[in-house]
Order: C-alpha cells, then sequence, then structure tokens
C-alpha cells in the first residue's frame, strides 16, 4: 500500500505495526489520564485520531497518517479486584502479561487470554472473552460506560478503535489451582488427518488449542492442547507444590517435566530472555530486515474443503508462502457479536510470510478471493493491504457499523489508515 504523501515534521512519528509494513506518520501523543485523554480528542486535527495500545497487530488499524494518535500505555492501573466474584477492572493500557501476574496470587487469570497486549488493544482487535463493560471515551469529549449486550459494546469488541477510545476494561477472570497448563502433542501425517480428528465426535474442547502445518517437507501436521492444571494434578515432589501460584519464570522455567507450561501471560518478564517488543517503530521510515506480512482468516465450520484447498495453496511449491515454513490453525466454537467481530464458529488459519517475498501480494489477493466465496473472512487487526471491494462481502454487517459510527461520531473524529483505506466510515 502506498504511504500517502505528507510533509514530516519534529512532531511526528513513523508507525507501523508488528509486521512493519505499511509505515505512516502521525502526531504521537501519551495521556496519563482520561482528562488527557480527552484533550486529545478534542484537539485532534482535521485528520482526526485513534487510539493505540503496544501496536503488537500487523495492521495499520492503530495508525493514523498526518492526525492524531494516542498511545495509552501510561493507562496501566488496575482500579478495582472483587477477588470473592471474580471482577478485575483495568486501564485499557494494562499489558494482559503483568494483569495476569498480579492476579496470580489471588489464584485468578484473565478470561481474555494474556500476553504483552494491552487490555484495550485486545478490545479493538476482537477478543472479547470476559470483558464485561468498558469505559468509552466519545468523540464529544465524554466517556461512558458500555456493558455487554449493548449494540455499542458488540461495536467496539473488534471495532478497531472506530467507536471511540476505550478508557478502562472490566473483566471477568477464571479460577486457577495453580500457574501451570499441561500441553499435550498429538501429530498427523497430513491435515485431512488432523481434521478427521479435530471434528470427530470425541474430540476434546480444550481452552487452548492449536495445530501447525508444515508448507515445505511431507504436510504434516502437529496439534497442541493445554488445560490448566489443579492441584492434585502437579506431578509428586514439583517444586510447584509448594508454591503453586508463584510465576512459573521464578520456579522452574518456561518449561518443566510432565507436560507443564506457564499459563498465558507467566512466562519470562521482559529483559529476562523474553524477545524485546516490536510495538512501536521509530527513526526508520519503510520496510526493512524482519518485515513480515501475517496473513489471518476465518472459514466457518462445514466449509472444511475450503481449509483444506488453503492449506494446500499454501504449501504448493510455487507458493510465496513457503517461506514461512509453518501456518497455523485453531478451533473456533462461536461468532463473535459484533458488525466487525472477526471469529468465525469454524477455523482460524494464519500465516507469517517476509515481506518482501516475490509474488506474495498477487498471491495473498488470490488467498482473500477463496476465503470470501468460502463465507470466511480476514481479520482486519492484522491487515494492511485488502482490496475494499472484499470488505462488504466478508462482513456483511458492515452497513451497520457504518450506521452506528454515522450516530456516534458525524464528524469522523475517530479515523485511521485502514478506516481510510477500507472505507469503514462511509
Amino acid at each position: 500500500m502506498a504511504v500517502e504523501p505528507l510533509v514530516p515534521d519534529d512532531d511526528f512519528v513513523p508507525l507501523t505495526g508488528a509486521g512493519r509494513t505499511a509505515p505512516s506518520l502521525a502526531l504521537l501523543v501519551r495521556p496519563r489520564s482520561a482528562a488527557e485523554a480527552a484533550a486529545a480528542v478534542l484537539g485532534r486535527g482535521p485528520r482526526g485520531a485513534v487510539a493505540r495500545g503496544r501496536g503488537r497487530s500487523c495492521g495499520d488499524a492503530a495508525q493514523n497518517a498526518g492526525g492524531t494518535v494516542l498511545d495509552l500505555t501510561a493507562l496501566d492501573r488496575i482500579r478495582g479486584l472483587d477477588a470473592a466474584a471474580g471482577i478485575v477492572v483495568c486501564e485499557a493500557g494494562t499489558e494482559l502479561g503483568a494483569l495476569a501476574r498480579a492476579l496470580l496470587p489471588y489464584g485468578l487469570h484473565p478470561r481474555t487470554g494474556a500476553g504483552d497486549w494491552t487490555a484495550g488493544g485486545a478490545v479493538a482487535s476482537g477478543y472479547g472473552n470476559g470483558v464485561e463493560a468498558l469505559e468509552l471515551l466519545g468523540a464529544d469529549g465524554e466517556s461512558r460506560t458500555v456493558r455487554r449486550g449493548d449494540p455499542l459494546f458488540d461495536a467496539t469488541v473488534g471495532g478497531l478503535g472506530l467507536t471511540g477510545v476505550v478508557l478502562s476494561v472490566t473483566l471477568a477472570l477464571r479460577p486457577v489451582e495453580t500457574a501451570f497448563l499441561r500441553e499435550r502433542t498429538a501429530r498427523f501425517r497430513d491435515a485431512d488427518a488432523l481434521l478427521a480428528h479435530w471434528t470427530g465426535s470425541g474430540a476434546p474442547r480444550e481452552p487452548y488449542a492449536r495445530a501447525r502445518f508444515e508448507l515445505a517437507g511431507r504436510g504434516r501436521a502437529v496439534l497442541t492442547t493445554a488445560a490448566p492444571v489443579p492441584y492434585a494434578g502437579l506431578p509428586r515432589g514439583h517444586r510447584a507444590r509448594r508454591a503453586p501460584l508463584a510465576p512459573p519464570s521464578l520456579l522452574s522455567g518456561v518449561r518443566t517435566p510432565g507436560g507443564l507450561r506457564p499459563l498465558p501471560g507467566l512466562g519470562p518478564l521482559p529483559g529476562a530472555g523474553a524477545r524485546p517488543s516490536r510495538a512501536r517503530v521509530t527513526g526508520s521510515y519503510g520496510s526493512g530486515a524482519g518485515a513480515f506480512v501475517r496473513y489471518r482468516c476465518a472459514v466457518p465450520e462445514g466449509r472444511e474443503e475450503a481449509l483444506r484447498g488453503l492449506l494446500a495453496l499454501l504449501a504448493d511449491r510455487r507458493s510465496p508462502a513457503r517461506a514461512a515454513r509453518h501456518a497455523r490453525v485453531e478451533r473456533v466454537y462461536a461468532d463473535g457479536a459484533g458488525p466487525l467481530s472477526f471469529a468465525v464458529r469454524g477455523w482460524c488459519l494464519a500465516v507469517d510470510v517476509p515481506s518482501g517475498t516475490p509474488g506474495l501480494g498477487r498471491f495473498l489477493d488470490l488467498l482473500d478471493e477463496r476465503v470470501a466465496a468460502a463465507g470466511g473472512r480476514v481479520c482486519l487487526a492484522e491487515d494492511a493491504r485488502l482490496r475494499p471491494s472484499l470488505l462488504p462481502v466478508m462482513y456483511p454487517r458492515l452497513d451497520a457499523f457504518r450506521g452506528l459510527r454515522a450516530d456516534l461520531d458525524p464528524r469522523s473524529v475517530f479515523r485511521s489508515d485502514l478506516s481510510r483505506r477500507l472505507g469503514v466510515g462511509k
């Protein structure tokens, strides 16, 4: 995608997603309070404003060429915890991994998942599991509480920051007895064998499950499933028996004997061997070494033949995607509620390909067409290249989202590179 020509200014910085493929210049502001966030929205220029967390998604939804971008990472406080009810209220910039570590001594863990995503970024990208309410800053500079079941709530989860700025998130938590998952792996000769296993009547519905497919070689697949370990399930003599809710990284490393691994977000802390964040890129304008395109799509249940076809395309010996070596598939058990929700009951397929791979653009256009024909969709949070004509095909409730935006934000205060590129706000 061509970046809109802008005259660089000392106050403007180049921003990208984690893939570093579609940079643009924006005025980056870092509010430290809800009042400062409101002032930034009211004081935005003609190009509008959009919120940003740590920039962990690979698309251009958290960029705004020539406009204002609100970096919310300073809004990272936990406002309240009801341990008995299993409810926590945290600000939007709270890193979910940090939240998971803070909650662990109480025997609680976020249902939304955990890692180096922020709570607000996860919501905007479509991760709504366990989210009960949001504090949302509107285009008028006023904030409101939006609860699950409200159409605005559904539009905001997966709404890519285009319904307002999420200031805080109320999360329902799951109880845990230990800080571990028990991980199991099963190997399959090919995609057909894996899908036959995964769709069988006796297939377990593990809380965490992902398959990895070889795109070169024999096309083998490995299914990894994991479930929380109760205290009684810890191996005899395991050090965690003395402190079952201590961070695993302080006890015995990332992995331990017996197929145990830490709950999401409880791995090594930054600076202790973890991969450095690629959340924000400043100082170099454009794609560079290490840039990659994340292609993530959903295929509905019952369209397994389409999924097999996509995997075959990825693994074809002439496919640019073979540079990725592996693709990932996850089983999804429920549709998302919002008009821009990515989740589709069925299958999620993802692959990361180096951005400079020859022929990649044409190849991904072909995948888009196959996905749309199967009734599926591309994940907008990871996208920076989808053709606008396919958006209403993949997201048939797009007009409902546009109508809600027109009522809430008639001047299109909330805008992004993605919204302009795809015409989301028409």
